[in-house]
Protein backbone atom coordinates (compact mmCIF):
# COMPACT_ATOMS: atom_id res chain seq x y z
CA UNK A 1 0.00 0.00 0.00
CA UNK A 2 2.91 2.33 0.65
CA UNK A 3 3.83 2.41 -3.04
CA UNK A 4 0.28 3.41 -3.96
CA UNK A 5 0.34 6.27 -1.44
CA UNK A 6 3.73 7.46 -2.74
CA UNK A 7 2.39 7.51 -6.30
CA UNK A 8 -0.64 9.56 -5.32
CA UNK A 9 1.43 12.08 -3.35
CA UNK A 10 3.75 12.58 -6.30
CA UNK A 11 0.79 13.27 -8.58
CA UNK A 12 -0.80 15.87 -6.28
CA UNK A 13 2.38 17.54 -5.02
CA UNK A 14 1.67 20.62 -7.14
CA UNK A 15 -1.13 21.63 -4.74
CA UNK A 16 -0.65 22.12 -1.01
CA UNK A 17 -4.33 21.47 -0.36
CA UNK A 18 -4.43 18.22 -2.32
CA UNK A 19 -1.09 17.10 -0.93
CA UNK A 20 -2.24 17.53 2.66
CA UNK A 21 -5.54 15.79 1.99
CA UNK A 22 -3.86 12.80 0.35
CA UNK A 23 -1.16 12.67 3.04
CA UNK A 24 -3.86 12.35 5.73
CA UNK A 25 -5.54 9.56 3.78
CA UNK A 26 -2.22 7.87 3.13
CA UNK A 27 -1.29 7.83 6.80
CA UNK A 28 -4.44 5.85 7.49
CA UNK A 29 -3.56 3.30 4.79
CA UNK A 30 0.05 2.48 5.53
CA UNK A 31 1.05 -0.19 8.02
CA UNK A 32 2.64 0.83 11.32
CA UNK A 33 5.80 -1.01 10.28
CA UNK A 34 6.04 1.19 7.16
CA UNK A 35 5.60 4.49 9.01
CA UNK A 36 9.27 5.38 9.52
CA UNK A 37 10.19 4.51 5.94
CA UNK A 38 7.26 6.62 4.72
CA UNK A 39 8.20 9.59 6.93
CA UNK A 40 11.80 9.58 5.67
CA UNK A 41 10.65 9.26 2.06
CA UNK A 42 8.21 12.17 2.45
CA UNK A 43 10.88 14.49 3.84
CA UNK A 44 13.42 13.42 1.22
CA UNK A 45 10.96 13.86 -1.64
CA UNK A 46 8.81 16.81 -0.55
CA UNK A 47 10.74 18.45 2.31
CA UNK A 48 11.61 21.57 0.33
CA UNK A 49 8.13 22.11 -1.05
CA UNK A 50 5.79 20.93 1.72
CA UNK A 51 7.91 21.05 4.88
CA UNK A 52 5.33 22.90 6.98
CA UNK A 53 2.64 20.38 6.00
CA UNK A 54 4.92 17.44 6.77
CA UNK A 55 5.84 18.95 10.14
CA UNK A 56 2.17 18.96 11.10
CA UNK A 57 1.92 15.20 10.60
CA UNK A 58 5.44 14.00 11.48
CA UNK A 59 8.24 14.93 13.82
CA UNK A 60 10.70 16.97 11.78
CA UNK A 61 13.53 14.95 10.24
CA UNK A 62 16.92 15.84 11.69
Amino acid sequence: MIEYVKTILQKVSFSTYLFERELRKGLRLILPTEFEEFRVWCYDTFGKIHQSTLNRYFQPAY
